[in-house]
């Protein structure tokens, strides 16, 4: 039977809160989703659906999903882990009012995007312009989730004197290492928001770096590719060999990963800006070399993870090569967890690949545009991120209000539905990127409307196809809400105290030492990023090229006076005309 660990009852309220909001503004997220693939297939020729317009409901759509759930979620995941594995929590004000901010900067971001004021991607590029609550509510949702760190920080190095010698637990190494990235690559993004973009949407600041701005974004914005993946990470080593039987293959590979990701995840974000004319190639090129070093720790993994998910199938006498998988719990109700963490490896291992091909300068500058970077992007973000924390949410909610898990027979079909229903759907995205069909643009209104000259035959089949594994995936997340509100509403009838499916080792492993400290990896980290990202900022701020035009969200030009020459500003407004038949 699973041990079970008390915690207070001001980190039950505070893991309640960061479990279950994300999950309400999911809904919304989630409808965004789908009203993508219905303007894009054309259904909807309009630049807007029952008041809310289309980049308006894209931005929705990227923010909810990519920002706000996976921060949530990740900072519950870790107050869960550290609970459970060290027995300890960071102090009640301190979480308390790391909720908070995260809470109020969602909202007021949320607001913003709602009323239309922030209609610039989840990106937030400049020249594009939010209104200035947009910004300031993405910097309390990034300084909330600084604080629960600051306070893990204590409670790690607390539990090294109170344990000297003993390894600290890999949940523990998986979760510092996650948002000690976390913690650097948003101190850029962070700049950028209170330095450049908070004072230039007051007004204060006439214009800005854009290519800067960019470069900022991006070492942040690929790391955070990594936060998200991390918690994932996290139940593969220690939660799922326990769901089928088996255990670990290697704790000390599991170390090994997430030391790695710690000195690759940040140094890669140049290859998002291959396409962009002041980063020189030399730079492009290292950055091209460093992100198929990130691949090694993804391969890593496949093979240990296969090998203890095939000890747990592998039963004894059973000889044959592949029969193993069959004994796995892929539909068992009691064992839920499991369904979205293998489902989340399978779609891993095609989202990984097409990053893969991404990474390749090449190959890059032909699909970077198109459609085909959102199918690789649902891949991953969408399958082993988003699965591992519907699933493993369900199971905190659970735990920490004692109530059983409603409805489990269809949350066990929820992964195996998603599964299907973002194959098809990534499917539709990459064959229409291979063909030209690109990517954040409302089709609806040109290219896949008949009556329009720019009709294009040949991209209806793929936007058909994208629709149809929307609508699917849609319905698996209505099959996910079901059972978490009848859960979190239902009585509370089990023990009080959290458990965790912990996962024990094969066999003891000898301590390497360099595996168990974070200060030579850290300083390893430290100087990757000086060497890939001096000569790109230097760049950035050399190269700047002439300064844009700033947009609001409803497609109005600002100008300043002395700032912008009024002959520009006419040529751009002749760019942006409609073309008279």
């Amino acid at each position: 039977m699973d041990k079970r660990v008390q915690i207070s009852k001001s980190m039950k309220w505070n893991l309640g809160l960061q479990i279950a909001v994300p999950v309400v503004l999911l809904i919304l997220g989630i409808y965004h989703g789908l009203m993508q693939t219905i303007y894009r297939s054309g259904l909807i020729s309009d630049t807007s659906f029952l008041g809310l317009e289309y980049y308006q409901g894209l931005t929705l759509h990227g923010v909810i999903n990519a920002l706000v759930l996976t921060t949530f979620g990740g900072v519950a995941i870790g107050h869960y882990v550290n609970a459970y594995f060290l027995k300890k929590e960071i102090h009640p004000l301190l979480n308390t009012v790391s909720t908070a901010l995260m809470l109020i900067g969602s909202l007021m971001a949320a607001w913003a995007m709602l009323m239309g004021k922030a209609s610039v991607l989840y990106t937030f590029y400049p020249p594009l312009k939010a209104h200035p609550l947009f910004y300031l509510g993405a910097a309390l949702l990034i300084v909330g989730s600084w604080l629960a760190y600051f306070g893990w920080i204590f409670l790690y190095m607390e539990w090294k004197k109170e344990n000297p010698g003993e390894k600290v637990p890999l949940a523990i190494v998986g979760n510092q290492a996650n948002f000690t990235i976390w913690f650097f690559c948003t101190l850029a993004v962070a700049y950028e928001v209170l330095a450049m973009l908070i004072p230039w949407s007051l007004g204060w600041k006439e214009a800005i770096n854009i290519p800067l701005s960019r470069t900022l974004f991006w070492f942040f914005g690929h790391a955070l590719v990594y936060f998200w993946l991390l918690p994932s990470y996290i139940l593969f080593y220690t939660a799922l060999p326990r769901l089928v039987g088996g255990k670990l293959y290697s704790d000390t590979a599991g170390r090994v990963v997430f030391f790695l990701f710690l000195i690759f995840s940040i140094p890669v974000g140049v290859h998002h800006q291959f396409s962009e004319p002041t980063i020189q190639q030399n730079v492009k090129f290292f950055q091209s070399i460093l992100t198929y070093g990130v691949a090694i720790p993804s391969l890593l993994t496949a093979f240990t993870i296969a090998a203890s998910l095939e000890f747990g199938g592998r039963r004894p006498g059973d000889k044959s090569l592949f029969g193993w998988m069959t004994k796995l719990p892929w539909f068992q109700s009691d064992k839920y967890l499991f369904g979205y963490l293998i489902c989340g490896l399978i779609l891993f291992i095609f989202g990984g690949t097409t990053g893969l091909v991404l990474a390749s300068y090449s190959l890059n500058s032909v699909m970077h545009n198109t459609a085909f970077l959102p199918g690789h992007f649902h891949m991953t973000v969408g399958g082993p991120v988003f699965l591992a924390l519907l699933g493993f949410g369900i199971y905190m909610i659970s735990n920490i209000t004692n109530k059983p898990v409603r409805f489990k027979r269809m949350l066990t079909i929820v992964p195996y539905l998603w599964v299907i229903g973002i194959s098809i759907f990534s499917s539709g995205l990459m064959w229409g990127g291979l063909i030209g069909e690109p990517r954040r643009t409302n089709l609806g209104l040109s290219y896949l409307n008949p009556d329009n000259p720019l009709f294009r035959a040949d991209w209806v089949p793929t936007t058909m196809m994208a629709l149809f594994g929307g609508i699917i995936m849609t319905l698996a997340f209505v099959f996910y809400i079901i059972p978490f509100f009848a859960t979190l509403l239902a009585p509370a009838t089990e023990p009080d105290g959290i458990t965790y499916p912990e996962t024990d080792v094969i066999h003891e492993e000898r301590k390497i030492a360099i595996f168990h400290t974070f200060k030579p990896w850290v300083a390893l980290m430290i100087v990757l990023i000086f060497l890939a990202y001096i000569p790109a900022l230097y760049q950035s701020m050399k190269n700047t090229g002439k300064k844009a035009v700033p947009v609001n969200p409803d497609g109005t030009i600002e100008t300043f006076d002395g700032d912008i020459p009024k002959d520009l500003v006419d040529q751009h407004i002749k760019d942006i005309q409609p073309v008279e038949e």
